[in-house]
């Protein structure tokens, strides 16, 4: 199993979100990990917020990697949303987004943390990646593709 799949518990993969804009969205992913790790959503929305003001986590490609670092976490999470109408998410290639991965790891895992994002623009870069993802039916769907993903060699 790679180390994305690890971290990206079921009942964390979102399909069909309905939001409007960056700040509902990190609102209502700040709810999912307070349902799923017992996280408090205020504060997961807060972290993502301030990552977000140093630059935006839009990679382009209707892709964003959104990631904040969080107090008293024991180790990395994940979440994954497709979006049901994409937002702008000020990615480089000024197109909005609608496949969301978003990474929360302890705060002091600098190491960690890189490679985890690393893994993750190695899996968004792969085209057929994405559209598999923005194809797939159900989150046990979005699941086994996460779980099933191999760096192409």
């Amino acid at each position: 199993m790679n180390q994305i799949a690890a971290l990206l518990p079921p009942s964390n993969i979102v399909v069909d979100l309905d939001v409007g804009s960056k700040a509902a969205f990190f609102t209502a992913i700040g709810e999912r990990f307070e349902q799923s790790a017992g996280l408090p959503h205020a504060r997961v929305a807060a972290s993502l917020a301030a990552r977000e003001k140093l630059g935006s986590t839009g990679l382009g490609q209707g892709i964003a990697i959104p990631h904040g670092r969080m107090a008293r976490l024991a180790e990395a999470v994940g979440a994954f949303a497709r979006l049901r109408t994409p937002i702008a998410f000020d990615a480089p290639d000024g197109k909005p987004v609608d496949q969301i991965f978003v990474l929360l790891v302890p705060e002091q895992a600098t190491d960690r943390h890189l490679q985890l994002l690393s893994e993750l623009a190695q899996m968004f870069s792969q085209r057929a990646f994405r559209e598999r993802l923005a194809g797939a039916q159900d989150a046990a769907a979005i699941a086994a593709l996460f779980r099933d993903w191999q760096p192409e060699s």
